[in-house]
């Protein structure tokens, strides 16, 4: 019985190792995991050996697993260290980083540059200023306090639409404008025209030039070299090509799109003054805002156009002016003379004393003027000025002259107004002059070639309270306000001064 159950099975399980050596169908013999299995003997083979690897594969594998390691480390440690990074050190390496992305404005023609920068500003997509300004920079003016002497000049942001990105980069007011009681175009295309600054180093960039919508004409493309000196007396020499020649560029899209925008985007908020310090801010919230308001170039009143952009913007501005200089519009500058002007200014005041006013009262209002002025025309603006108390001066626009070596290029014959680096001579003369015929009684504006601290300074000296840039920040961006700021400061300290005011008028004593 033990034999023929031992047979059974025997018998049993030789049919199936056949089946399995069998398989589905194909002959082929059956594998299991790592085990071949024979009909005739139960024994299990071991698997082949897996294909070598070559040394060079083995190798790069272990370099991409170091590269990966590498960058993830770099990438924890980065983030850990920008996570304790307090807000002023990010926020200085969002100004450094925009050095290397304004040169690509330069590869754009003027008006595309500034649309876009315009654009980019607006949506906030620009770096925020979060480092306090030295005590040293901060001003008082018409009862309004200012973080610091620097302002944006108009025809940067002619209808407002950036305005509080713009403040963020550090700027203490902005000024926007000109701006026409209805919406107006240039009609002359091209009307940008660039002015090269030939030197050995990067490529120059401007960014926000013009705003008419057809591209505007290149001259030449120039080239500078970064700025690295923070003394304040630096060699200004070598960016005295830096211009820009603006040609009927007295574009506007109106009062009411003005309005509707510093109304709706600023209007309604209001400045939180903080236990601890002062209040720095206007009618628009944190920082000043200032409108400059002309007259259409097809209108014949231009009296009428100037008192109705005063009657409607009067309470939404922190400070107006009159421009009566810009070189684009035919004959307005006739405005400038003795009678012309006080005639003119009589009307607003007129206009400004019936109206009622809150506790800021009415806002200050300056007149800009031009630096193609003779001395006689000098003496009949400041009469002027002191006879009527105005609030203050801008000085200057741009001008229709070609100084050196703006003259040496082609594009010098193009009318319109000149505006840059060979502008701040000229301007600082007019400035220093006005000061002088004034008796240092009517706060002045410094406009025109700021492109330094020592600049700045420069105009300070010579009697400005407020000094003003844009061809300089159209070309360098964001980098230059705080560049700006911080030679300010140390020329003031270098020469003994613990305020702004103090250093006012100082060339002229």
């Amino acid at each position: 019985m033990a034999r023929q159950c031992s047979r059974l099975l025997r018998l049993g399980f030789t049919s199936m190792s056949c089946l399995f050596e069998r398989g589905s169908g194909g002959g082929a013999p059956f594998r299991a995991t790592a085990h071949k299995w024979s009909c005739r003997r139960f024994t299990a083979v071991p698997p082949p050996p897996p294909p070598r690897r070559s040394a060079d594969r083995r190798t790069r594998v272990t370099m991409g697993r170091i590269l990966t390691g590498t960058m993830l480390g770099v990438v924890i440690a980065g983030g850990a260290y920008v996570s304790t990074a307090d807000e002023a050190t990010f926020s200085g390496w969002l100004f450094d980083a925009t050095k290397l992305v304004n040169p690509l404005f330069a590869l754009l023609d003027p008006e595309t540059a500034h649309r876009l920068a315009i654009s980019a500003a607006a949506r906030g997509f620009i770096p925020r200023e979060k480092r306090p300004d030295p005590p040293i920079l901060e001003v008082e003016v018409w009862g309004q306090k200012f973080s610091n002497p620097l302002g944006l000049a108009a025809g940067f942001d002619k209808n407002a639409e950036a305005v509080e990105s713009l403040l963020g980069l550090g700027f203490s007011f902005i000024e926007v404008g000109s701006v026409t009681p209805i919406p107006q175009e240039g009609t002359q295309k091209p009307c940008i025209f660039r002015i090269p600054q030939e030197s050995d180093s990067t490529f120059i960039a401007i960014s926000l030039v013009g705003q008419d919508r057809q591209p505007a004409k290149d001259v030449t493309v120039g080239h500078m070299r970064p700025y690295v000196d923070l003394s304040c007396h630096h060699n200004s020499k070598k960016d005295m090509r830096r211009a820009i020649i603006g040609r009927d560029c007295v574009n506007s899209e109106g009062l009411v799109a003005v309005v509707e925008r510093l109304a709706g985007q600023y209007g309604k908020i209001k400045f939180k003054r903080k236990s601890d310090g002062p209040e720095h801010g206007g009618k628009a919230g944190h920082g000043i805002v200032g409108v400059n308001i002309g007259k259409n170039t097809t209108s014949e009143d231009a009296a009428a156009d100037y008192l109705q952009g005063f009657h409607t913007l009067c309470h939404i501005a922190d400070y107006l002016v009159i421009n009566v200089s810009p070189p684009n519009t035919p004959g307005l500058r006739k405005l400038e003379g003795r009678k012309q002007l006080k005639d003119l200014v009589r009307k607003i005041q007129s206009a400004r004393d019936e109206m009622l006013w809150g506790e800021r009262g009415p806002p200050p209002l300056l007149v800009k003027i031009s630096p193609d002025l003779s001395r006689q025309d000098l003496e009949d603006i400041a009469a002027v000025a002191l006879t009527l108390r105005l609030d203050g001066l801008i000085i200057s626009n741009t001008t229709t002259s070609r100084p050196e070596p703006v003259n040496k290029y082609p594009v010098s014959k193009e009318s319109g107004g000149l505006s840059g680096k060979p502008l701040l001579s000229l301007s600082t003369d007019i400035l220093k002059e006005m000061y002088i015929l004034t008796q240092g009684k009517i706060t002045l504006v410094g406009c025109g070639g700021v492109s330094s601290g020592e600049d700045a300074y420069r105009k300070i000296r010579a009697g400005a309270t407020l000094v003003q840039t844009y061809t300089a920040f159209s070309y360098e961006g964001p980098a230059l306000v705080p560049r700006i700021k911080a030679e300010l400061a140390r020329c003031l300290e270098g020469d003994g001064f613990k305020s702004v005011h103090e250093a006012v008028g100082a060339d002229c004593r």
